[in-house]
């Protein structure tokens, strides 16, 4: 998995820039090759003429359990085609995602794959490096929660919810303990650290 590294988020962001096709389809060529994209290319190739299995796939390329596959072909069903999946798949590879945490980054949110990486994807990315985040803080986002990545409003949630936990790194790990168990997640240190992740916790982002 990904080392967890201690940054800041910069208090002055950097200018917007224009996400333009020709730009995303540049972006989308310099993500390399790895097993996940040979995998996809191989099972597309080798299931060309017979109707798309979910459940094979999320197996066979996303590197799923059977009993994970299972649970995430439920929400997958409408799927005809591995294209969009592969695409997906791709996309995350390029943002330096190991194959064990695109594994679990697909288990714990099937949806990510039907994602547009043009129109939805690789325009947070560029929102969130104009907003200052290094490639290794958004790879972490994607892994705690994918669907909050996918989500418009990522930018406007950290811009308000980073200065008032201090740091990009506290802010991610108060996301983090939401997936816990209540009783796994760690008690605050001080009154006025329970308060901001009581209040605060259950919203943010």
């Amino acid at each position: 998995m990904l080392p967890v590294q201690k940054q800041h988020l910069p208090l002055s962001f950097r200018p917007r820039t224009t996400v333009t096709l020709l730009s995303l389809r540049r972006h989308q060529c310099r993500l390399p090759t790895t097993r996940f994209s040979t995998a996809a290319a191989a099972y597309s190739a080798s299931r060309a003429d017979d109707p798309f299995a979910v459940e094979e796939y999320l197996v066979s390329t996303c590197r799923l359990t059977p009993a994970q596959a299972l649970k995430a072909s439920k929400v997958l069903s409408h799927l005809k085609s591995p294209s969009r999946p592969d695409a997906v798949l791709a996309f995350l590879s390029g943002l330096g995602l190991s194959d064990a945490d695109i594994a679990a980054a697909v288990a714990y949110d099937p949806k990510l794959l039907c994602s547009e990486v043009e129109r939805t994807l690789a325009p947070r990315l560029a929102e969130l490096r104009d907003l200052g985040l290094s490639p290794s803080q958004i790879a972490r986002l994607v892994l705690v929660d994918p669907a909050r990545f996918r989500r418009p409003t990522v930018v406007s949630k950290l811009q308000y919810y980073v200065p008032l936990f201090g740091s990009f790194d506290n802010l991610l790990q108060a996301v983090q303990e939401q997936r816990l168990p209540p009783q796994l997640r760690p008690r605050a240190g001080g009154q006025a650290q329970r308060r901001v992740t009581d209040g605060v916790r259950a919203r943010c982002l």
